[in-house]
């Protein structure tokens, strides 16, 4: 794929502030696309702009709630008022590195809601702020689920629900959005070495490589490749599905 397929392209990355959001956040802006960094997290979406600056970017910073409805609405239109369109929307917040591990009997309602808000809510919130800017030219969405969905990761029923949730949610956007022109995919990472994985996880360096068929672990660039193939003309005809990115750990 070359970079001129990505030139003037825009786009935002929710959970940009750092870990997969902002590798994916700098791989976009050099293949040419103006990228909207957004997170919660001011401070490091900004610092996720510095990067995508110093390497000849061009792009934004803003902060998101996207568990709020209006809060991602102004997010879109803050991108949509700048560069006039929005051509894709990488759908990559969520709740994670803070969440605690525990029986599924001991997940407390109000970190089940919690969980649900950001990793499931907010996905359809952004896509659903996106749209009206989709509609006429056509565009991308892509969400990051995760591979747990796949192994079904005990002391994780509230994340591994709600990633469940986002491949259902990738289905369903896929069939509604066809018409418009919008293609909506997956990407389910293994465990990924991020800052939130190193801080979850005391062995973070080894975990699960045995499991894998490349065994080696995974890092934020190994999933690049796909999420370039997803938001580039070298997949239009392609839509609705989920691409697990984990070494062989999980086969499907």
């Amino acid at each position: 794929m070359s970079e001129a397929s990505l030139s003037g392209k825009v786009m935002i990355v929710t959970g940009a502030g750092g870990g997969l959001g902002r590798a994916f956040a700098l791989a976009l802006a050099e293949a040419g696309a103006h990228v909207c960094a957004a997170d919660c997290d001011l401070q490091g979406a900004s610092a996720t702009l510095e990067l995508i600056a110093a390497r000849g970017g061009e792009g934004m910073a803003v902060a998101v709630d996207v568990a709020d409805a209006d809060s991602v609405a102004r997010m879109a239109n803050s991108v949509a008022g700048r560069w006039g369109r929005i051509d894709a929307l990488i759908n990559n917040a969520g709740l994670y590195g803070s969440i605690a591990r525990k029986p599924f009997f001991e997940i407390t309602p109000n970190e089940w809601d919690a969980v649900m808000a950001v990793n499931l809510k907010g996905p359809w919130l952004c896509a659903r702020a996106v749209f009206p800017h989709m509609r006429v030219c056509g565009g991308n969405i892509v969400n990051i689920a995760s591979a747990t969905f796949y192994s079904g990761s005990p002391l994780w029923a509230h994340y591994v629900a709600s990633k469940g949730g986002v491949i259902g949610l990738t289905r369903a956007l896929a069939r509604e959005a066809g018409d418009y022109g919008i293609r909506v995919n997956a990407i389910a990472p293994g465990f990924t070495l991020t800052e939130a994985s190193l801080r979850l996880i005391e062995d973070a360096a080894t975990y699960g490589v045995n499991r894998g068929a490349i065994k080696k672990a995974q890092q934020t660039d190994d999933l690049i490749g796909a999420l370039l193939f997803f938001v580039s003309p070298s997949s239009n005809f392609v839509t609705g599905q989920t691409l697990i990115v984990d070494g062989g750990r999980q086969f499907n």
